[in-house]
């Protein structure tokens, strides 16, 4: 059996789970890097004016009066961004678990801590038997990247061309969970994906 987020090999204790040790832990940090006072979904808010994030240098001489927010923090910060997904997962995960309808509380700060320290206390049980549970890491990993960008933090990765054996060109980046050849099939894990040769080099042998 294979892990379902970056479809390596389970050892033998992880092989009643969705996911292996190491994705769950990294879900988790990703979790951990969206709440509290200094968390990204935080910083959301010190992004939202023009100028008010490290993210772009200013631009002046502009004949036209900029937006008075950035529209890409406030989608995230806003209803229906980050907090809200979050929120529908997490009431998914309870109807499976026949447990009551979460209750919310608060701003939306306060809300996106409620429901991420929810999230990480079924984490572990997500792991182990939510069927979709790769779907939700991948989606978690997305917002933390789109928070990161909007508050001037890591930009997204740059992708790297690889070669499969068939001769297909693959392109991965560092933290790919996996990737599968278009052209012979082939299904990679993550240690697989980066232990492949660099498409270039492959190509001037």
């Amino acid at each position: 059996m294979t892990c379902t987020v970056c479809l390596r090999d389970l050892y033998a204790d992880e092989l009643t789970h969705q996911a292996c040790r190491p994705c769950t832990d990294r879900v988790g940090l990703d979790l951990a890097a969206l709440a509290g006072p200094n968390g990204l979904y935080a910083r959301l808010a010190d992004s939202l004016t023009p100028g008010g994030s490290s993210s772009g240098p200013a631009v002046s001489g502009s004949r036209t009066a900029p937006l008075p927010v950035r529209l890409g923090p406030l989608s995230l910060a806003a209803r229906g961004g980050v907090v809200t997904v979050l929120q529908t997962w997490l009431i998914d995960w309870h109807d499976l678990l026949g447990y009551r309808h979460p209750r919310w509380e608060g701003g939306l700060q306060q809300q996106c801590d409620q429901v991420v320290g929810r999230l990480r206390v079924l984490l572990p049980w997500a792991a182990e038997a939510h069927g979709a549970f790769d779907e939700f890491a991948r989606e978690l990993r997305d917002l933390r990247r789109q928070c990161e960008t909007a508050t001037g933090g890591e930009r997204q990765p740059r992708r790297v061309p690889v070669a499969c054996p068939c001769g297909q060109t693959l392109r991965i980046t560092l933290d790919t969970a996996g990737v599968r050849c278009p052209a012979c099939s082939t299904q990679y894990g993550h240690a697989e994906a980066l232990g492949l040769p660099l498409a270039e080099r492959r190509a001037a042998a």
